[in-house]
């Protein structure tokens, strides 16, 4: 069995990043053929600065590492360092009908009134997510919640492809949602996923954040004027309660109930402190680890050059056995 993910390299990874997705795939590597991608071809669906974008896929790497993602036991490379992301990226959008991406809700989100304008790339971009799997077959898909539709469709492409060449070339990859905290929300809206591109840095806590900038930001953090309930089933309609509890709880390795038993019916003023302990004791290391991996930009990019190689070993005789079943000759 093979596992295929990837985080953006857009700004600092974030809390959100490391509880629903990167803290995951530690345990997944052990089970798991693990590749993890940095997917700067999906950064670049809209305007970043060349510079920015280089310093911050390295900074992505150092988050796995620090993480505890390991480099010799998994796959750790940058998405535009193998080319067939791209090429099978055309392949299959030529088998995808618009109708499909048209329901893609994450478009009409992101592109907002300016649909018109913005590239061709973010309107497309879940198919390449399709060919960011299938080019490694991999079976299964550690996924944030908001990302549940697009490998919807990348099941779709795949046994759309299948019936077109008659043939079960591509598996169709199976979605894992996992752990607690599965969509971390925004600090300054509840409602709001948390987002490296939300424009307050106070939304969000970074995995590099100090003790005191994790403290200030969850002090600001918005909250209700009632006390926390006595039970889950009241926290849908609170928010910013859900969320706070729901990243205490991940931190914890616990369900949500437990810390309402020990917080239920206190204030937020009670609450915060307690989840500040939690959090600094679980992100201060991470940060100081990253900031020791990023001090040694070789070690880095040698990661990326090994794993790109590695990489480029599964996706080749995949890629060209896709080439051959569509007729497309390669010499």
């Amino acid at each position: 069995m093979r596992i295929f993910s990837g985080v953006q390299p857009t700004k600092n990874p974030h809390i959100g990043n490391y509880l629903g997705a990167i803290r995951n795939w530690v345990d997944l590597q052990r089970d798991f053929q693990s590749i993890f991608c940095v997917v700067d071809l999906h950064a670049i669906t809209v305007p970043q600065d060349p510079a920015e974008l280089a310093a911050q896929t390295r900074e992505v790497v150092a988050a796995y590492l620090a993480c505890g993602i390991d480099a010799e036991r998994s796959i750790i490379f940058n998405q535009a360092s193998v080319a067939g992301h791209a090429q099978l990226g055309w392949l299959l959008s030529c088998q995808t009908p618009l109708g499909w991406l048209n329901r893609m809700t994450q478009f009409k989100d992101k592109a907002g009134k300016n649909r018109d304008s913005v590239g061709l790339g973010l309107y497309a971009y879940p198919v390449l997510m399709a060919a960011d799997i299938l080019l490694y077959k991999a079976t299964h898909v550690p996924v944030g919640e908001d990302q549940k539709q697009h490998l919807e469709l990348a099941r779709d492409i795949a046994g759309a492809f299948n019936r077109l060449v008659g043939v079960e070339h591509f598996p169709l990859p199976v979605p894992q949602i996992l752990g607690q905290a599965t969509r971390v929300m925004s600090l300054r809206d509840g409602t709001k996923k948390m987002s490296k591109s939300e424009e307050s840095d106070l939304s969000r806590i970074n995995l590099m954040d100090s003790a005191d900038a994790i403290a200030n930001k969850l002090k600001k953090a918005k909250t209700d004027p009632e006390p926390l309930p006595y039970e889950t089933a009241d926290l849908p309609t609170r928010p910013e309660a859900e969320n706070l509890v729901g990243i205490m709880a991940a931190l914890q390795n616990c369900d949500p109930q437990k810390i309402l038993n020990q917080y239920g019916g206190k204030n937020f003023s009670e609450f915060k402190p307690a989840l500040t302990d939690a959090m600094v004791a679980a992100i201060v290391p991470i940060g100081d680890k990253m900031r020791n991996y990023m001090a040694d930009q070789a070690y880095i990019d040698g990661i990326l050059v090994k794993g790109a190689h590695r990489a480029r070993e599964i996706a080749t005789p995949i890629l060209a056995e896709t080439h051959k079943l569509l007729g497309i000759l390669q010499f």
